[in-house]
């Protein structure tokens, strides 16, 4: 695209994660730019831009390299965004010329490094195994939830609803998805996912994300079903998960949820003023 560097509006990145998409906005510097009106505009596949998570990239907090805040499509917040997360923060080791960022998100303190190969880790913090973190309305046993299916919670800075099956690619995740994303249980409406393993250390799993719908990788998820498998001793803490759009790994360790997988830079681009007047 053939653009002027005075062209007014709003520059943008379109950027994905094993086909999880994102529109990324770098606000450093000008404060905060997202409304819940401008995520449901942009949101929109239609009208706007299209994406699964919107990340906003903001000035770092105490000593970190950035600061990173994430919403969903029907313009809600999202507590995190793994998949995000590693995009954002290859984009901020290129700005930075680093091989290594730290970064603050509703989660508190994050770290993230590239590999070799130039996929990228992000180490997504321990994950929240109390109902009262997760949230859960009240106390239940989370590996077993009173739930069609039998779920186990996980909390990874966001819900989830981890369901294990016979055969996830048989799964009607659009038809289940929206009823365990709405149950009561979570007063903050979850993730759902569905998963089967598929040989050592290895499951297949689908999503569907709270406020979104059936996307093509969770990052958040993956690291949510790599521990639900690990506690219902199914696999190891090490697991590789092949997601409709592409494999993650995950690596439950002393220091939290790793998650390695590819990153992709699409293109860049500009929100018209018009469109920004209408929706801000």
């Amino acid at each position: 695209m053939n653009q002027k560097t005075h062209s007014p509006g709003l520059p943008f990145m379109k950027m994905h994660g094993a086909g999880n998409d994102f529109v990324v906005i770098d606000s450093r510097g000008r404060g905060a730019m997202v409304t819940p009106a401008l995520a449901r505009a942009l949101g929109d596949r239609n009208r706007g831009v299209g994406f699964d998570q919107l990340a906003e990239i903001r000035d770092g907090e105490n000593g970190a390299d950035f600061t990173l805040d994430f919403w969903n499509n029907d313009g809600t917040r999202a507590g995190a965004c793994g998949n995000a997360t590693r995009c954002v923060s290859d984009y901020m080791m290129h700005q930075l010329d680093k091989e290594t960022v730290n970064l603050v998100t509703s989660r508190g303190g994050l770290f993230a490094l590239r590999q070799a190969d130039g996929r990228v880790s992000v180490n997504m913090g321990a994950p929240q195994l109390e109902w009262d973190q997760i949230p859960l309305s009240h106390p239940v046993d989370l590996l077993h939830l009173p739930l069609d299916r039998d779920p186990v919670a996980v909390g990874m800075g966001n819900p989830h609803c981890v369901i294990f099956v016979d055969d996830a690619e048989a799964v009607d995740v659009a038809g289940l998805g929206p009823s365990y994303e709405h149950d009561p249980l979570y007063p903050q409406r979850t993730n759902v996912e569905f998963a089967n393993l598929t040989g050592p250390d290895r499951l297949r799993m689908r999503v569907w994300e709270r406020g979104t719908g059936i996307t093509l990788a969770c990052g958040s998820g993956a690291c949510a079903t790599a521990v639900a498998a690990h506690l219902r001793g199914l696999t190891s803490r090490r697991v590789t998960l092949d997601l409709d759009g592409g494999t993650l790994e995950i690596d439950w360790r002393e220091d939290g949820v790793w998650m390695t997988g590819p990153v992709a830079h699409v293109f860049d681009g500009v929100l018209s003023e018009a469109f920004l007047k209408q929706h801000t």
